[in-house]
């Protein structure tokens, strides 16, 4: 009985140009093993992400800093909502709804906001100022807010 082939051990035939001659090949370079190559994937990862925040603290206004970290701080507020939704219970589900609704909701706005200002996408937002973009933020938030406040009950 024949010894049986894995895919590894075919080697390929040469490709066929248009003159029906096969054209040689040349040899695969070696492949590293695999601790080395997830080694150099992981600390390359970490450059990456090293020269995004260096990238990030250098080249970002101050004003678009201030929200990312409020933005953050909706993440943390919705997030620390749900916990505690899920471990105490959810009794006035309401309450519930309208707070993680309106941590969700100016974060949206917040993003939007951010968008507008961001000098990046002036192209996009010609017609749109900073203090316009901002006066739509804030009446956005008063809209939210009420409704979030009325649907407590």
């Amino acid at each position: 009985m024949a010894a049986k082939r894995n895919a590894r051990d075919v080697t390929p035939s040469p490709p066929i140009n248009k003159s029906g001659t096969s054209t040689p090949t040349t040899p695969a370079p070696a492949v590293k093993s695999a601790t080395s190559k997830s080694k150099d994937a992981n600390l390359s990862a970490q450059e990456v992400a090293v020269a995004m925040w260096d990238n990030y603290v250098k080249a970002t206004p101050q004003r678009t800093k201030l929200i990312d970290v409020f933005m953050a701080f909706l993440v943390v507020v919705g997030v620390l909502q749900f916990v505690y939704c899920v471990i105490v219970g959810n009794y006035p589900f309401n309450a519930f709804l309208s707070g993680f609704s309106a941590t969700v909701g100016q974060f949206v706005l917040t993003a939007s906001l951010r968008i507008q200002t961001n000098a990046e996408n002036k192209a996009e937002f010609e017609s749109i100022s900073p203090e316009r973009a901002f006066a739509d933020y804030v009446f956005g938030s008063l809209i939210l807010h009420f409704f979030c406040v009325n649907f407590i009950n």
